[in-house]
């Protein structure tokens, strides 16, 4: 259910300035986005799920204020770039 090396480093090096940038807003929504994307089909199979759906509520919240910082930073385009890019809503 965890992210492998691989995959993270895909990420990092995709949304991140270079392949050492874990740290930039930018690449840390990368991250959150596909675990929350794997937590979420982990809940459909398992909807009694508790501990996993708080741990999931917390991701996005996570997740969220990230982009509202992000949003802030950047110009409209450009934060309009990056969500459709991580093909998010809004």
């Amino acid at each position: 259910m965890s992210l492998t090396k691989e995959r993270k480093l895909t990420l990092i090096t995709e949304y991140g300035a270079n392949e050492k940038d874990t740290g930039s807003s930018a690449s840390q929504v990368a991250l959150l986005t596909t675990r929350i994307s794997e937590l979420t089909e982990h809940l459909k199979a398992n909807p009694k799920d508790f501990s996993c759906q708080r741990g999931l509520m917390i991701l996005v919240g996570r997740r969220r204020r990230l982009l509202n910082f992000i949003k802030k930073q950047a110009t409209p385009e450009e934060y309009k770039a990056f969500i459709t890019r991580l093909g998010l809503r809004k």
